[in-house]
């Protein structure tokens, strides 16, 4: 009877502290609009190793997404006619794949070229520090590292609104 209690008693405890972890895990890293964007470091597809701060004086659209994701894909086609339009004037956009198969995501991007640079982060650490867990999510960034605007689900990026919005804070 006595055994019981305290294994009933461990049991809530342990539940209890694991649902404070979890909670605290998830509330402190959810990054939204005027945030300061979390630092990291990513080597891209073509082997540069990229940091936030490597964007310095451009407008950054950091972009979470993956290959088994029917929205993510949906959003490639305007991202790239993004990066085509105002990449010149000034716009770096940076796709992060959380993949973990490397041959699908490699076979992917062979059959849907990507204009502008993308990496692979398979261990989700990147996307973790910003609070992403549903895909496609993206964060516009300033050129001082602040979260301009945060971007749930697909996005019409080469619609005229759109493009002239982000035009405007070049």
């Amino acid at each position: 009877m006595k055994s019981e209690r305290i294994l009933h008693a461990t049991l809530l405890l342990s539940i209890g502290v694991f649902c404070l972890a979890l909670y605290s895990s998830l509330h402190e890293n959810i990054v939204n609009a005027g945030d300061s964007a979390p630092d990291f470091s990513i080597t891209t597809d073509t082997g540069k190793t990229v940091t936030k701060s490597d964007f310095g004086g451009k407008l950054l659209l950091l972009n979470f997404w993956a290959t088994w994701c029917p929205p993510c894909i949906e959003e490639i086609p305007g991202l790239n006619d993004m990066a085509q339009a105002l990449g010149p004037k000034g716009l770096v956009i940076l796709g992060v794949s959380v993949d973990k198969d490397a041959d699908i995501y490699k076979k992917f991007l062979q059959r849907n070229p990507l204009l502008y640079p993308t990496a692979r982060d398979p261990e989700q650490k990147i996307n973790l520090r910003y609070g992403t867990i549903q895909y496609p999510e993206s964060y516009l960034i300033d050129r001082n590292g602040k979260v301009i605007e945060k971007y749930i689900s697909s996005q019409p990026w080469n619609s005229p609104q759109m493009m002239q919005h982000i035009q405007s804070l070049l």
